[in-house]
């Protein structure tokens, strides 16, 4: 039987640091691409919310972002603020949303992201 890695694991496991162009310029959309975009505008967000994020993101990535954002929640990678915004989506008709930002285990996992993409340039 095959082992199920985490959230965590892929995105440690990842060699090179995409950026979100990138990850759009795909056209494969699943849950672990929309994860890998998350995470990256974490990275630069102190605090975001699905708002921010389905502005970035192409149209068939929305679907996946509850589930990668329960999936990185629950791996401890990001956290809730206990703030909450009304949603921009009009099919959500405003509803509260909630605001997250990186745990600490996240940093980590960003800072060694960083020092892998800048090994590997070198």
């Amino acid at each position: 039987m095959t082992r199920r890695i985490s959230p965590a694991e892929r995105l440690a496991a990842a060699a090179k640091n995409t950026t979100l162009d990138e990850i759009a310029a795909r056209s494969h959309w699943d849950q672990h691409v929309v994860e890998q975009a998350i995470f990256h505008f974490a990275e630069a967000c102190d605090e975001w919310s699905c708002n921010d994020l389905r502005e970035l993101l192409p149209e068939m990535g929305h679907g996946f972002l509850g589930a990668a954002i329960n999936a990185l929640r629950t791996s401890r990678i990001i956290e809730h603020t206990g703030q909450m915004v009304c949603s921009t989506s009009a099919p959500t008709h405003g509803h509260r949303i909630a605001v997250w930002r990186l745990t600490s285990k996240g940093r980590v996992i960003a800072t060694d992201r960083r020092k892998q993409a800048r090994g590997a340039a070198a």
